[in-house]
């Protein structure tokens, strides 16, 4: 019984002590391996739309057009700042889009009202 104990809690040691480099974060999958942007603008012409993000303040967040001023860029945008309707799905996840101050909400360089009125590819 000890030995294998012993071999459980070396395994479990060994597995804790892999690095995070070893596997792709869950962020990156979700991203099908692209980079996982962090700040307000995603990577251009890299990231797509809805792929995940770490915003500024840290929140997790997607990459959707507008909300940031990232010239041609997807912005990163936290969750909390962000409108999703999961009936319907862009690039394989809910459309989110970025809320306006009117409140409406940010499609690339219009507002919308209503997210079935988003540009969707």
């Amino acid at each position: 019984m000890q030995l294998s104990l012993t071999t459980i809690v070396l395994s479990l040691a060994a597995i804790a002590a892999a690095t995070p480099q070893d596997a792709p974060t869950i962020m990156t999958r979700q991203n099908q391996n692209r980079p996982v942007a962090s700040g307000n603008c995603c990577v251009a012409n890299v990231s797509l739309k809805q792929d995940a993000c770490t915003a500024a303040n840290g929140q997790a967040g997607r990459c959707v057009p507008g909300g940031n001023n990232c010239g041609g860029a997807l912005s990163c945008v936290a969750q909390s700042n962000l409108q999703c309707d999961n009936s319907i799905i862009e690039r394989g996840k809910s459309l989110c889009r970025a809320k306006a101050a009117n409140g409406g909400f940010i499609d690339g360089a219009r507002i919308i009202n209503s997210l079935s009125q988003a540009t969707i590819n």
